[in-house]
């Protein structure tokens, strides 16, 4: 049979009761924070796509950023018209290695339309040309009849004027020869131009044999060598500047008058390139 509770257990009840009621009225005190670890992205994928091995749809496998590509660029004019004349080429020997009608035909096609563009760069050109003076050869050197011929005309005064005050400068040094018959055709047109212009002509017999045009010629004595030219040409044609102390070769062989004296003309008052 229990034993009925003591004054003091009563009271330890009691005591019970009424803190378990303060709670109950108060609430709870709050729990404290759990630290978590921060979130490590590179472990999870670890865990769940190596060792679990859960693949593309738990995007263990990443899809790949598309690369962008530059644009091609567009091959070079010259490019372009290396693989015609590649094309051509091949077309014509595929013709003549295997002539049947399609791979004539086909180089027959192919040939008449380069025949066409080339056609239009040739107008083109020619058009581009008139419009443009600077672009026209033929100001300067005239090709029609009519303008050659007063550009002839024009030259032909020039020169003479040149020739006029020649001899107030230079001389003329002739090499013959008597057994040599092309120097029979040429000492006549040389004697004709140095009387013409009044040019102090020296005649230089290379064998030593006279001459019907120059009678009072003289022996070479390596005049040649000394002026730098070819030993064993002639006839020679040499211009004396007595004020440079020089010759200037005009040339070896049979020439015309014209040629002579438009040679002289050039070879002193024309500088290289300013008459072409």
């Amino acid at each position: 049979m229990p034993m009925p509770p003591t004054r003091d257990a009563a009271r330890a009840l009691a005591a019970g009761l009424s803190a378990l009621a303060c709670l109950s009225a108060h609430g709870a005190p709050a729990q404290a924070q759990v630290q978590r670890p921060p979130y490590d992205a590179d472990a999870q994928d670890s865990f769940y796509c190596e060792e679990r091995k859960l693949g593309y749809w738990f995007y263990c496998t990443r899809p790949k950023t598309p690369e962008q590509t530059a644009p091609a660029a567009a091959p070079s004019a010259t490019n372009q018209l290396d693989a015609i004349t590649a094309t051509l080429r091949e077309l014509k020997a595929k013709a003549i290695l295997e002539p049947t009608p399609a791979n004539v035909t086909a180089y027959i096609r192919f040939q008449r339309e380069q025949l066409d563009r080339a056609s239009l760069f040739s107008d083109v050109w020619q058009r581009a040309i008139w419009q443009d003076p600077e672009l026209d050869y033929t100001l300067q050197r005239p090709v029609s009849t009519l303008g050659k011929r007063q550009w002839q005309d024009s030259r032909s005064a020039e020169r003479d004027a040149v020739m006029a005050q020649l001899s107030q400068r230079y001389g003329l040094f002739y090499f013959f020869a008597q057994s040599c018959a092309a120097c029979e055709v040429m000492s006549p047109i040389v004697q004709g131009v140095a009387s013409r212009w009044k040019i102090t002509v020296r005649a230089i017999s290379t064998d030593g044999g006279p001459s019907r045009h120059f009678p009072g010629y003289t022996v070479e004595t390596n005049q040649r060598a000394r002026m730098g030219l070819e030993p064993k040409i002639t006839p020679a044609v040499v211009l004396w500047d007595a004020l440079k102390n020089q010759p200037i070769p005009i040339g070896y062989g049979v020439m015309s008058a014209d040629e002579l004296q438009d040679r002289i003309f050039l070879l002193t008052s024309k500088e290289a390139g300013r008459d072409y």
